[in-house]
């Protein structure tokens, strides 16, 4: 089992900062962050194509580069924050098949995709999961061209029932789920009978830990704020011994989003805690 890290880790110092959140006295570039990486000893890395500053085939390249050198697996991820929106945005659409190019220049052979996301999850769930439907069986067969598998994340919007239901009516080996595994818990769902649904499709991850933040709203998408990996809720050793025995081939990427406010805006040390124990969880399941 491979061990790894989302840049979505470092938003804050890539520019994006929440509303409640501090700015940060720093600033990040994609190869500070590669960098880090290498620094942290993962084996791959998923790479937010929000962060990119160019498209340019001549970055592409040198990025391509820095990943070869490095000797990374790597995701691309599309579609931060809304994606497809639920299968409204057309715009977005072509966007997101033009990004087949992008994953496939730096070398990518999974491409994280949003196709819903918490702005839509109290909109209807059925005419969004028809629409997307449509959508992704057609990227599908642009998948299957360009050689670069489809994984829609679970973004605070659908249940693991409704992730499967997606998947099987796409009905492409091109096609299948980044899981979130604190995403599912954000919707009520338990990740680890989420994960016995879906560990066969499952092309990338984001692997989150959560607990409370006291005073917060239930109602807050962040009333479950990230932890670093061992620190929260989420049985992150249970579900990787479930990918174990789905043969998962990717690797166990960190995710933190909105730290959790006993963890003093440190990200870095965050990312640093969870490595180490996502590093203990791969040994333990071998």
């Amino acid at each position: 089992m491979k061990v790894g890290i989302d840049s979505y880790c470092y938003h804050r110092f890539f520019g994006e900062v929440y509303d409640d959140q501090k700015k940060p006295s720093k600033q990040m570039t994609l190869p500070d962050f590669l960098k880090r990486a290498k620094d942290l000893g993962v084996d791959g890395v998923s790479l937010e194509s929000c962060f990119f500053p160019s498209f340019d085939a001549s970055y592409l390249s040198e990025v391509k580069g820095m990943l070869d050198e490095y000797k990374f697996d790597r995701v691309f991820a599309w579609g931060h924050p809304d994606g497809l929106e639920g299968g409204k945005n057309k715009k977005a659409f072509d966007e997101m098949l033009k990004s087949f190019e992008y994953a496939k220049a730096i070398g990518a052979d999974v491409m994280r995709v949003v196709g819903s996301s918490l702005a839509f999850r109290h909109e209807a769930h059925g005419p969004q999961l028809e629409a997307l439907t449509g959508m992704f069986k057609e990227a599908s067969r642009e998948a299957a061209r360009q050689g670069v598998k489809i994984a829609d994340e679970n973004h605070i919007d659908f249940s693991s029932d409704e992730m499967l239901q997606l998947i099987t009516n796409v009905d492409s080996p091109y096609f299948g789920i980044n899981f979130d595994t604190g995403n599912f818990m954000r919707v009520q769902d338990d990740p680890v009978e989420g994960m016995r649904k879906l560990a066969k499709y499952v092309f990338a991850t984001h692997i989150k830990d959560l607990k409370p933040e006291k005073g917060v709203s239930v109602n807050n998408w962040h009333f479950f704020a990230t932890t670093p990996t061992g620190d929260g809720y989420v049985d992150n050793l249970a579900l990787a011994r479930l990918l174990k025995e789905a043969n998962y081939k990717g690797f166990l990427a960190v995710e933190i989003d909105y730290l959790h406010p006993d963890y003093n805006d440190d990200e870095d040390a965050a990312v640093a805690k969870s490595i180490a124990e996502l590093k203990r969880i791969a040994a333990a399941v071998g």
